[in-house]
């Protein structure tokens, strides 16, 4: 299972969090603690929202903690809203396409968990993908087609709604093919001024999935990112996690989803 992290807030450099702290994602890529595996390997990514609508977008096959480059761009680059995502592949080719973060127009994406039985409901997922957004489709993951189906149901209203529906169509393709591998879905959504974060899994066994508040932002995490773990809190399983940028975070219950409610 994959590790990674959202952060939104007044800029600062990616290595505050993607490198510098003891437990960093940099570090989780080599061992981390609550995942089936402890290594991820299989690729990394960055996105990052500057002075452009769109965001940056920097991704790789290599191992995170084998790449200098990495390195020098997160010790250069400020951003008030960024993602940083390592790979550990359920089954799909280790290529640049598979990496995360997922970029659409000004859409980021990420994701830890799977669709269970994926190969057996592919295509009726992927025809969830609408005919304008599909040529965006470069990877063979089901994040990137998780993804695509979301900006396919026009998000910019209502994003949350955008994945709910998506999750209980995908739910309903795996009942309908008697599917009982479970659906797990802890993923980051974020347009530059919004940041979505959902847990979620249809075994009761979502992903780890963390948030703290702190002066200049929050950040939202696989697991945290400081073996005292001081400050960071769970996001509940079965909820999403909404953040406009002030305040603390809003929590909304996804028990209105077939697949969330075991969650």
């Amino acid at each position: 299972m994959c590790r990674w992290l959202a952060y939104q807030g007044a800029p600062i450099f990616l290595a505050d969090l993607v490198s510098r702290p003891g437990h960093s994602l940099i570090a989780q890529s080599r061992r981390c603690a609550e995942a089936k595996v402890d290594m991820n390997g299989d690729g990394f990514g960055l996105g990052w929202y500057g002075e452009c609508p769109e965001p940056g977008l920097y991704r790789d096959v290599h191992p995170a903690w084998s790449d200098e480059n990495l390195l020098s761009l997160t010790e250069q680059i400020r951003s008030r809203q960024f993602f940083a995502h390592v790979r550990a592949s359920t089954g799909t080719a280790t290529s640049r396409a598979n990496c995360h973060p997922f970029r659409y127009r000004n859409w980021l994406f990420m994701h830890n968990g799977q669709i269970g039985g994926y190969e057996r409901i592919r295509r009726k997922v992927e025809a969830l993908i609408d005919d304008r957004v599909y040529p965006s489709r470069s990877g063979t993951t089901d994040s990137e087609a998780i993804f695509l189906s979301v900006m396919s149901r026009n998000p910019e209203e209502d994003p949350l709604a955008a994945v709910a529906g998506v999750l209980d169509s995908i739910f309903a393709l795996m009942r309908e093919a008697g599917i009982e591998e479970p659906l797990r879905f802890t993923a980051a959504l974020a347009d530059g001024d919004r940041l979505l974060a959902i847990r979620m899994a249809s075994d009761g066994n979502a992903p780890s999935l963390y948030w703290r508040r702190c002066e200049k932002g929050l950040s939202v995490v696989s697991e945290p990112l400081d073996q005292t773990r001081e400050g960071w809190r769970a996001v509940p399983a079965g909820h999403a996690l909404v953040f406009g940028g002030d305040g603390d975070p809003v929590f909304k219950s996804l028990g209105s989803i077939g697949a969330s409610r075991a969650a």
